[in-house]
């Protein structure tokens, strides 16, 4: 018999954007899992329109949770604290997700013991801006279509730098944890994520952390949820300029609070490279220089 699904919460975090977290929220409330909580932390608001929304068009269906210090994986640890769930699933606030969504995401939880994590496909709600289109012509949030398991006891060929390629595992608009092992690796790193001077990598610390304590991880594209991508070049340069001092806190964050993990990357380190190399070898033109093709004009 298939094992019955773990009980489920799910975390959004949030900042003064109330309409589209209703837009997240109707599609949460719709999902076909038979036993969840949805919980919305409010982040270092200035008005009180999110806590207005939950408890008025909500009351009694999503919980409301206020963080004050701003911050994104501080506000995903205050949602930690108070989720009721076995497994404690994470989502943005800019997400619509599919009916779906979150038995995919918990039922390998049931199935895989070993399992820590499981992280699903995330595809744009709309294409419609240039900015939109050049996103996804670059991966977007995709990781494929296929399912993969990422085993640290038995470490992926085709990623020598295993598992400090966090970025290749999932995004932390589609993730979920099993809650003990999340709290056994002390949470997300409050120096981490949208809010901080760090911009990001809250996610990727956490699935290396999950990993490098032993814990499996799973990619499912069956859990999917549709994203609104940024809209315009300036959001766009920002969300690129963001991720790209999360990529660096999370590895600066590995150096510092995790210096046992500094041996191993190290020795992966050369192999890396080297298949880095032949990766932007295959994608070269045949001149040697980049493929065409390329972002909006600068300036």
């Amino acid at each position: 018999p298939t094992p019955p699904l773990p009980r489920a919460t799910v975390v959004v975090a949030t900042r003064e954007r109330a309409g589209q977290l209703a837009r997240a929220l109707d599609s949460l409330l719709a999902q076909d899992h038979p036993d969840f909580q949805v919980l919305v932390v409010d982040n270092a608001p200035v008005t009180t329109a999110t806590r207005d929304l939950v408890q008025g068009r909500y009351a009694g269906r999503v919980d409301y949770v206020l963080e004050p210090v701003p911050g994104l994986a501080v506000a995903h640890n205050r949602g930690v604290a108070a989720a009721r769930g076995e497994v404690l699933a994470f989502t943005d606030d800019d997400v619509v997700a599919d009916p779906h969504w979150l038995t995919a995401l918990t039922e390998p939880f049931a199935a895989d013991p070993r399992l820590g994590c499981v992280t699903g496909l995330i595809l744009p709600a709309r294409l419609t801006t240039p900015a939109q289109i050049l996103l996804e012509s670059h991966g977007g949030f995709a990781k494929g279509f296929t399912q993969r398991l990422y085993d640290p006891a038995a470490p992926p060929a085709d990623e020598p730098l295993f598992p400090f390629t966090a970025g290749s595992f999932g995004s932390g608009a589609n993730m979920a944890f099993r809650a003990q092992v999340l709290a056994s690796v002390g949470g997300f790193d409050p120096a981490t994520g949208t809010g901080t001077p760090a911009r990001g990598g809250d996610d990727l610390y956490a699935f290396v952390r999950v990993l490098s304590a032993g814990h499996r991880l799973r990619y499912t594209p069956g859990a999917l949820v549709w994203h609104h991508h940024r809209e315009t070049w300036e959001d766009l340069r920002n969300q690129a300029y963001g991720y790209g001092a999360g990529l660096t806190a999370y590895l600066t964050a590995i150096l510092v609070r995790r210096p046992a993990l500094l041996p191993s990357l190290l020795r992966k380190l050369p192999r890396g490279l080297a298949h880095a190399r032949t990766i932007t070898a295959h994608r070269a033109g045949p001149d040697g220089g980049a493929a065409p093709g390329g972002g909006p004009a600068g300036g």
